[in-house]
């Protein structure tokens, strides 16, 4: 009788192991690329901390699948088709974004400025949906970008109305990084931020990321009232004075209220 060694719990085959580490690393060179936008090995390499060669081997493996394009006379690769193709099913499938089309667009009509749809993933806040604005100096902000939750509209929205000890296990005691002198940098004075924000219910981003412009957030919710995004426009300071905040987060606030009601929520 032959017999057949048995795997032991919790353990994978090496082979296993390998191909899950491939596809992890795969991962990893493809969302430096979308960070990158566009770049030459050598800088993708360097970008992700793996050596050239099995840099060269992951993006080869990614190009034929269409989730990679590479532009032979320059040397520079990019995010391929394939990738666009998955990001448009999220899209497609995406209740919340159907929801809160229109009215980003009567938001844009409204206030002539880029309007942003942002979602909480893990530990940042994720651009998921935009209408730019008209102005020939327009704030926008890449689909699939990421904003950090302390220092920024989305941000603050997607973590006021969550426990401390869930900001706190999102972002750690701090401190947290300056992006200009404006920005907040300890938790303390970022969970009195945030109780503002749950009393008078917008966010105000006011030069904490960037000098010179400022951004006014808002929650949207869905039916179980928990907040799942946050509506958001951005506008140079020059455009946008302090003055007009409360004006502009009213409209805002009118405008989330109606994609709550889509999603279920009132």
């Amino acid at each position: 009788m032959t017999t057949t060694a048995r795997q032991k719990p919790g353990r994978t085959r090496s082979g296993e192991t390998s191909s899950v580490r491939t596809l992890e690393r795969g991962l990893t060179v493809l969302l430096a690329l979308k960070e990158l936008r566009r770049a030459p090995l050598s800088v993708l390499a360097r970008h992700v901390g793996l050596s050239a060669s099995t840099t060269y081997r992951l993006l080869e493996t990614l190009r034929q699948h269409g989730f990679v394009e590479w532009d032979e006379p320059s040397g520079v690769y990019s995010v391929g088709l394939r990738a666009y193709q998955v990001g448009l099913a999220f899209t497609e499938r995406s209740n919340l974004i159907q929801s809160a089309h229109p009215e980003m667009e009567g938001l844009v009509r409204d206030l002539n400025e880029t309007v942003n749809l942002a979602v909480l993933y893990g530990s940042e806040a994720v651009y998921v949906h935009q209408v730019e604005g008209r102005q020939l100096m327009r704030m926008f902000a890449h689909l699939g970008d990421n904003a950090p939750l302390h220092a920024s509209g989305v941000g603050k929205i997607l973590l006021a109305w969550r426990p401390e000890t869930d900001v706190r296990q999102k972002l750690g005691d701090g401190p947290f990084p300056a992006y200009t002198t404006h920005s907040i940098t300890t938790l303390a004075a970022l969970v009195r931020e945030l109780g503002q924000v749950r009393a008078q219910g917008y966010s105000v981003d006011d030069e904490e990321r960037e000098l010179g412009v400022r951004c006014v957030a808002v929650p949207v919710r869905d039916h179980t009232r928990q907040v799942v995004a946050s509506l958001s426009v951005s506008a140079p300071t020059s455009r946008f004075g302090r003055d007009q905040i409360a004006e502009v987060a009213g409209r805002m606030t009118q405008a989330a209220e109606q994609v709550s009601v889509r999603l279920g929520w009132g």
